[in-house]
């Protein structure tokens, strides 16, 4: 099964959200960075090597906050694991989204996430995760 990891990076009271680019799959939806592991690759190992990639930020990877399958229609299932980042060096800067911003946790719904995400995001905006 492929890992797709991601960061719930908080700053001041903020979540960092990103909106897919055009051209990418579900283009102009919204998500939390990060990316599949690789083969070899741990999950933190990963996740810092994608926030690298995306965000061009060096992320202390804490703790796990959850972890779910999910299955996109007529696509294979994946594993969605979701790690807290609250210290990173560097600003995050936009490498590879269509735009990057800061929102406060309880107004994430009423972005279009990713179907995979939706649930989660839901929980997250009422403390619940």
């Amino acid at each position: 099964m492929t890992v797709v990891v991601a960061a719930i990076i908080e700053r001041a009271g903020q979540v960092l959200i990103c909106q897919r680019a055009a051209g990418q799959p579900h283009a102009g939806k919204w998500e939390f960075p990060g990316g599949k592991v690789e083969p070899e690759e741990s999950y933190a190992t990963a996740l810092a090597r994608e926030l690298r990639e995306e965000l061009d930020i060096e992320a202390n990877i804490a703790g796990e906050v959850t972890r779910y399958p999910y299955q996109y229609p007529g696509r294979a299932p994946i594993l969605l694991v979701f790690y807290l980042v609250t210290e990173f060096a560097g600003e995050p800067r936009n490498r590879v989204f269509e735009r990057i911003c800061w929102e406060h946790a309880r107004n994430l719904p009423s972005y279009d996430f990713l179907a995979g995400d939706v649930e989660f995001v839901k929980r997250l905006a009422a403390g619940e995760s």
